[in-house]
């Protein structure tokens, strides 16, 4: 799977616990998913859930501590397929 389709699906993922108050368009590669997007811890726990199932990985807690940023998240992925 390449990046860009990690990333793909991964906005598919993030997007649906985005605040009412953002947009699609603000999910960047830069973007800090709680800082910049707005998402909170439990939607995060949310997503991580969401992640394992969608690329059939199983994430442990440094893997998550390491998912700061939407690119991040992409790395963290990738590494484990």
């Amino acid at each position: 799977m390449t990046t860009q389709e990690i990333h793909q699906k991964l906005l598919e993922i993030v997007k649906v616990y985005l605040p009412q108050d953002v947009t699609e368009s603000a999910i960047k590669p830069e973007s800090h998913l709680m800082q910049d997007l707005g998402i909170n811890s439990a939607h995060l726990v949310d997503i991580v859930l969401d992640v394992e199932d969608t690329f059939d990985i199983m994430l442990d807690e440094n893997d998550m501590q390491q998912m700061q940023r939407v690119e991040d998240a992409t790395t963290v992925i990738q590494n484990k397929l």
